[in-house]
């Protein structure tokens, strides 16, 4: 079993950051691909980032590349999202998820444990 905490969210304004973290409990931790999901109001989640077990290869969706920066401390157990040059469009419900394929993935349903989120919201 797998179980995953958020934490980091909050309101800022456009231009700020804010780094989002998800303490992942489990004896595999660091064999488990890794990914950020948002979701905002009447829209479907989607995705954020995702990373390899090693930290080695990471995905950053288009809407969020060169400002978000996926990271994981596996000695910690901590997955990271570190959000810079925050927009009003990326105030959403913030979701870190585990999947068991062996590389990351975009798609939601190759995921098996997802955490239960940490709201972000970005004002103009």
């Amino acid at each position: 079993q797998v179980q995953l905490v958020e934490s980091g969210g909050g309101l800022v304004q456009a231009g700020d950051s804010l780094r989002l973290s998800c303490a992942v409990s489990g004896r595999t931790f660091s064999t488990y691909p890794l990914g950020w999901f948002r979701q905002a109001p009447g829209k479907e989640r989607e995705f954020v980032a995702a990373i390899s077990w090693s930290g080695s290869v990471r995905e950053h969706a288009d809407s969020v590349k060169g400002r978000f920066t996926i990271s994981r401390d596996n000695a910690k157990n901590t997955l990271y999202l570190q959000m810079n040059s925050l927009k009003p469009e990326d105030t959403a419900v913030y979701y870190c998820a585990a999947t068991r394929t062996a590389s990351p993935s975009p798609r939601m349903r190759d995921y098996a444990y997802w955490g239960q989120g940490t709201q972000v919201t970005v004002s103009s």
